[in-house]
């Protein structure tokens, strides 16, 4: 019996890698964690920027608040170009995950990392936020989106170099833009366009890569366990401070919330 249930949990997570594409941030961070020539095509059609020279790249990079109780972030790319600038890019399937606060706050927090102790001001890089979504939330039909800060008296641009862009995934135009939306919708790598991008798809779900993307997918379905539990448990504090008028320390306490469970959930509370 035991071992049916493993044979099931395999083909599941099978069946979950086969039907991956770029969309799925587990896949898009490992295709461009360290992949240079992917992540210098991706930047320079999002950004129509020819001369971008990435240096570095990381997935799946966690960014802790400088505040105790404040909201830690975990990035899908963050890479760095050889002018110093630095790009945040996030892939997200569903709407409410590309919040446009939510791109505020990762800009936010890349900025307040880039001085040192002692460094001016006018020395902070310049910061891009790029989304990459799976449906057109802003609903124009347009490729890309590109936010800055103007002077609303003048229309001039105010240029604190600080960046946001939103990505179409929904665009099927015959343009550099749509053939890149058209790659990460693939979910086999002979399908696609780009060769940069091809070979680390081919790598991670059909060669040796995918036992490590299994593993990362195994790995998100405990996340998701866990995290379900304590969203659970979140609204049994909730309802408990709310029925009984105690503080949150009362309901922990009355429910005998673990301290790991309690220093998670008073973020939320």
């Amino acid at each position: 019996m035991a071992g049916e249930e493993i044979r099931q949990d395999t083909r599941t997570v099978d069946q979950i890698v086969d039907g991956m594409s770029l969309f799925d941030d587990d896949l898009m961070s490992m295709v461009f964690d360290g992949n240079i020539e992917a992540t210098e095509l991706l930047l320079k059609i999002i950004l129509r920027k020819d001369d971008i020279q990435v240096i570095s790249v990381v997935g799946q990079r966690e960014l802790q608040s400088p505040v105790v109780g404040g909201r830690d972030i975990r990035l899908d790319i963050l890479a760095k170009d050889s002018a110093g600038k630095h790009y945040n890019v996030e892939v997200q399937k569903k709407p409410e995950g590309a919040h446009i606060r939510h791109a505020r706050y990762n800009s936010s927090m890349m900025d307040s990392r880039m001085l040192k102790a002692g460094q001016d001001f006018s020395e902070l890089q310049d910061s891009y936020m790029v989304f990459i979504t799976q449906t057109d939330i802003f609903g124009h039909g347009i490729p890309i989106y590109t936010i800055n800060r103007y002077f609303e008296e003048t229309d001039e641009l105010f240029d604190d170099g600080s960046h946001i862009v939103y990505v179409n995934g929904n665009y099927k135009g015959d343009d550099t833009v749509g053939r890149l939306m058209h790659d990460f919708g693939c979910k086999e790598a002979k399908d696609m366009y780009y060769s940069e991008l091809a070979k680390g798809v081919k790598h991670f779900k059909e060669e040796g890569g995918r036992e490590r993307m299994c593993e990362a997918v195994e790995k998100y379905g405990d996340r998701r366990a866990e995290s379900a539990r304590l969203d659970n448990l979140l609204e049994n504090v909730r309802n408990l401070m709310e029925s009984m008028k105690w503080s949150a320390e009362q309901a922990m306490s009355a429910m005998k919330v673990s301290e790991a469970d309690k220093a998670m959930l008073l973020k939320e509370l």
